[in-house]
């Protein structure tokens, strides 16, 4: 008994000093992302390779942004988040990385000319919402689907300003629209203002196009 209260002792002791390290964090996002602005977030899957037309495309969105006047965040490691900062930054950019310390995974790319690095997934999200004009959502896997939906639970619920959200090829999307226009909004789990927080776009120009005319720069 004695053994066991002392592990749960230790615990508390252990999760007491972490706060530090996520007071940390947040301060250091707090003092850089400030400088970033106007920035537009950009997610996607870190899996896409750069020989991809995804891949290309999100570098093209990127220096579009970039001469639009906009700076880009991206998750700092591979696949579209490389395509993204690759752009920003070969149009002469603040190309944002938001790195997450993984485990045997993500290694941060080469083209973020501004790097922070965090321990802790829910920092991070504070950083891409807080700090990001727009959102323009890649293909990608489960974090992409988070941060997507992150964001538009926090415009339906008016926990943040509304600001364009934007899914980038169609043919990926599509499905994912289908099942929230035909199971969500039919049992009423949702309502139609809803399915007008995001727009679905298939070029870099139409989502450049639609963050300009919301985001006076």
């Amino acid at each position: 008994m004695a053994e066991r209260q002392y592990l749960v002792d230790d615990l508390t002791l252990n999760e007491s000093w972490r706060i530090f390290q996520i007071m940390a964090e947040f301060v250091e996002g707090f003092s850089v992302m400030p400088e970033m602005s106007p920035a537009v977030s950009v997610f996607g899957s870190s899996q896409i390779k750069p020989q991809s037309v995804t891949y290309k495309t999100t570098e093209k969105l990127a220096k579009l942004l970039v001469k639009a006047g906009f700076n880009v965040i991206s998750g700092g490691g591979p696949g579209v988040m490389e395509a993204a900062n690759k752009g920003a930054a070969e149009a002469g950019g603040k190309s944002v990385g938001l790195h997450i310390n993984l485990p045997n995974e993500q290694q941060p790319n080469d083209y973020a000319n501004v790097r922070l690095n965090f321990n802790y997934f829910f920092i991070r999200k504070v950083m891409f919402v807080k700090y990001a004009v727009a959102y323009v959502i890649m293909p990608g896997g489960f974090g992409t689907l988070d941060e997507l939906f992150e964001s538009l639970t926090l415009i339906q619920t008016h926990r943040i300003r509304s600001f364009p959200v934007i899914l980038m090829e169609s043919e990926f999307w599509g499905g994912l629209v289908e099942w929230m226009q035909k199971t969500l909004l039919q049992r009423k789990t949702i309502q139609d203002p809803d399915l007008d927080i995001f727009r679905v776009v298939d070029t870099p120009e139409e989502a450049v196009a639609i963050i300009k005319r919301r985001v006076i720069v």
